[in-house]
């Protein structure tokens, strides 16, 4: 981001929040109008549900206007919003899935050969990624296998390999170490793997596997 435009979206945040802080009339709406299409994409990609997601981002939204005097300027405002957004999401997919089985992560972890060295824990699709002929089937396949994993998985693993995100971000807006989110990510990433896998293997005896979104492919060889 050029710095130009970095100094104008600080200026910017910095005038809301001096209008959160003094209650301005027009502050909510200023906030909505700002942050709330950024927020509900969060909220939506995290909890996977249109609905759950704007009920994240009403009360998200609203909790922050409540408790502006909460914010210390130790980070970003933009940051601090979305780590409220973020956690709320979590907690909206966490508590949609109480009465669901929760993944066996002895599952999913790497297996190891006899010299100690990892060995792949699935088939390798990239190969066969150029081929349109199961796009569907690869997209669907891949939103299955992610609404299957844990919250605490899914979180990370959205704002990782959808949102772009950094681990050092995530740690950061989740209130996590950094190695706790590299094991979430990567714990995630090798379910979704085995998932595909699993899901997609009878299709391929019968045609080749297809082209995937960026994001898909990045999960699939990456």
């Amino acid at each position: 981001m050029d710095t130009n435009r970095t100094a104008r979206a600080r200026d910017a945040d910095r005038d809301l929040l001096h209008a959160l802080r003094q209650r301005e009339p027009r502050a909510a709406e200023r906030l909505v109008t700002t942050y709330g299409q950024r927020a509900y994409r969060l909220a939506a990609r995290i909890t996977g549900h249109g609905p759950d997601a704007e009920e994240v981002v009403q009360d998200a939204l609203w909790s922050a206007v409540r408790n502006i005097d909460g914010f210390r300027g130790e980070s970003a405002f933009g940051s601090w919003l979305y780590r409220i957004v973020a956690n709320a999401a979590y907690e909206k997919l966490r508590a949609r899935q109480k009465r669901r089985h929760d993944v066996s992560w002895d599952d999913v972890l790497p297996v190891f050969d006899g010299e100690h060295g990892a060995m792949p824990p699935v088939t390798d699709w990239s190969p066969r990624v150029d081929d349109p002929a199961m796009g569907t089937e690869l997209r669907m396949a891949l939103t299955a296998a992610i609404n299957e994993l844990p919250a605490a998985y899914r979180t990370v693993l959205v704002m990782r390999d959808v949102e772009g995100l950094s681990n050092g971000d995530i740690a950061g807006l989740l209130a996590l170490s950094v190695p706790l989110v590299k094991t979430r990510v990567h714990r995630a990433r090798l379910f979704v793997r085995r998932q595909l896998d699993r899901d997609l293997a009878s299709a391929v005896v019968a045609r080749p596997a297809a082209r995937a979104q960026g994001h898909i492919v990045s999960l699939v060889t990456g």
